[in-house]
């Protein structure tokens, strides 16, 4: 995989897909990357707003365009376009294909995290060329010389270590574990995340890997050597693990790993209280309670320290309902990262490590 220079200029293309699930990739970007900088995003469909509001309400100042030829006339020079969205089985929508080619044609470098390989396209691969930029597909599998195998080094780490696992996919794991980990640096602590999807990547983290583009055999390997080399080279007091999928969710059941082969003695579960079905498909099946995940969680050798909650479909005041119902409910920290933060976990936080000092 390409490594970035720090903060180039990088336009965001979800071309009328900024408002679907299917754009998540693109969500992450707005609420934050360190990798690059993100000036803008192509969407038809909500051109003339900010992305930030179109996301959340939140004006970040990132506008968004109606096409390429718009953004250039107005934010040039573009370094990198980024596809912004995550489909299912990763497969390229054919609209996007104009685009990402327009954009080859003006010298800016294309970064792709879906399974369908632009460096795979011979078009794609030969307009490249011509134009000298770069093709960059975040989610190609590394070589078998570069995998790693479970070795049992996760025992050398003394840190605890947190899973943020939610109970579907697209509820905001990923979100939640970044806003953790950042409020815990606020407090002065040394805190660290493993990332485990392409948009953990795009975002800047220095340590993780794709986990559904890894050999299943590495899988818990290469989650193992991220732990390890992380907690060796930072000093980590403290290290997240980006949960993927669920732990039941029929389409793709993960989350055993993280709690086993990573070792993640400590576990916070993000909910969406009014999701019924897997992905909201009534024939993919019914998520079950909270309290029966909790449970399996506890099976699986870790503990849920705290619940976040992800309020899609709910008022602001059934959001605040949810809340008190599960803290009364579970006697555990219930968070509402979009709303309030999570400042609130962080004391239980400190005195994990605390205790991991003794």
């Amino acid at each position: 995989m390409a490594v970035l220079m720090k903060q180039k200029k990088a336009i965001v293309l979800t071309n009328g897909m900024l408002a679907q699930h299917d754009a998540k990739t693109a969500h992450g970007l707005i609420r934050g990357t360190e990798r690059f900088t993100i000036i803008g995003v192509i969407d038809h469909i909500h051109a003339g707003l900010d992305a930030g509001e179109v996301l959340d309400g939140k004006n970040r100042g990132i506008p968004v365009f109606a096409n390429l030829e718009e953004a250039l006339a107005k934010i040039s020079p573009i370094d990198y376009c980024i596809i912004g969205i995550a489909t299912v089985g990763g497969v390229l929508p054919d609209s996007f294909l104009p685009v990402i080619k327009n954009a080859i044609s003006h010298g800016i470098s294309i970064v792709n995290g879906l399974h369908q390989f632009l460096s795979e396209m011979p078009d794609m691969v030969q307009l490249a060329q011509q134009h000298g930029v770069e093709l960059i597909d975040v989610r190609k599998p590394k070589t078998k010389a570069d995998l790693h195998f479970w070795s049992g080094a996760i025992y050398t780490v003394k840190a605890p270590i947190v899973a943020v696992i939610g109970m579907d996919c697209a509820m905001g794991k990923r979100t939640t574990c970044r806003l953790i980990r950042q409020a815990c640096e606020q407090e002065g602590i040394k805190a660290q995340m493993i990332y485990t999807g392409q948009t953990g990547w795009l975002q800047g983290g220095q340590y993780g890997f794709i986990f559904d583009s890894t050999l299943n055999d590495f899988i818990s390997g290469e989650l193992e050597h991220a732990i390890v080399s992380c907690h060796q080279e930072t000093g980590a007091e403290l290290i997240f693990l980006e949960g993927q999928s669920a732990l039941r969710n029929p389409s793709g059941p993960c989350g055993s790993e993280l709690l086993v082969s990573g070792n993640a003695k400590f576990t916070i579960l993000v909910v969406s209280p009014k999701r019924k079905y897997y992905e909201d498909n009534p024939d993919w099946g019914v998520i079950p309670s909270v309290q029966s995940e909790i449970e399996l969680i506890k099976i699986y050798g870790s503990t849920v320290i705290a619940l976040a909650l992800n309020t899609e479909h709910c008022s602001e005041e059934e959001a605040y309902q949810y809340l008190q119902l599960y803290q009364t409910e579970y006697k555990i920290p219930v968070l509402l990262p979009l709303q309030q933060g999570v400042a609130k976990i962080v004391p239980y936080l400190q005195n994990l490590i605390s205790a991991s000092k003794k």
